[in-house]
């Protein structure tokens, strides 16, 4: 479900915005049945090593661009041209797959399927901000979905929680909504949540994929 940006934020609707700033990023989001698949395989990790901050099911992504802290102003300009890209966008065929770790602390899943679609789902979105006058660093896209992150000084964790997914190979699926998400990190105690701010359906069919390709 959409949020608006006050509930995104935390901020009560009615009052001034200008000076408040959402963390925001663009993102896919795997379909139901291949979450439901991966929590099933994740449930031994769950208990050997409940130390770990686990992310909400709800919350499992993959991100195509981190624009990070945003005036909340800032948002509303990019959802037409976003909404139009998503328009011209043809569905992906994607899986997710075994696992991995970064510097021993972030437990992350991997992406396969149209990788090389994918890649230039993010360019073009990287590209569609960046011409909305929204700067953001540049990081290259190493798709994967973030699952948990290590505790200091635990992060032998992390590591054998991600040897544990090494065999782990998911049902393929069609990823076929772009999603604008936003974060109340910062905002106060407790974990992180996400909220779709807005998000699009790429068209289904010939007709989507001949206007993804025809621009």
């Amino acid at each position: 479900m959409n949020e608006p940006l006050e509930a995104v934020t935390g901020h009560p609707a009615g009052e001034p915005v200008r000076a408040l700033t959402t963390r925001v990023f663009l993102a896919l989001a795997p379909p139901d049945d291949a979450k439901d698949e991966l929590e099933q395989v994740l449930r031994p990790a769950y208990d050997a090593y409940p130390r770990m901050r686990w992310n909400r099911i709800e919350d499992w992504h993959i991100t195509l661009a981190f624009l990070g802290e945003l005036p909340v102003t800032a948002v509303p300009p990019l959802m037409p041209p976003l909404a139009g890209l998503a328009a011209r966008q043809r569905p992906l065929r994607l899986a997710l797959c075994g696992g991995g770790h970064f510097d021993e602390r972030v437990l992350w899943t991997g992406v396969t399927g149209d990788l090389e679609g994918l890649h230039r789902l993010a360019a073009d979105v990287r590209t569609l901000v960046r011409e909305c006058g929204v700067s953001f660093p540049e990081r290259p896209l190493r798709p994967h979905l973030t699952l948990a992150r290590s505790r200091r000084g635990d992060h032998v964790d992390t590591v054998e929680a991600a040897a544990s997914l090494a065999a782990f190979a998911g049902r393929d699926w069609e990823a076929g909504r772009l999603h604008l998400v936003g974060s109340n990190i910062g905002r106060g105690p407790g974990p992180i949540h996400y909220r779709d701010i807005d998000a699009w359906d790429f068209p289904r069919g010939a007709g989507g994929a001949a206007r993804a390709t025809g621009g």
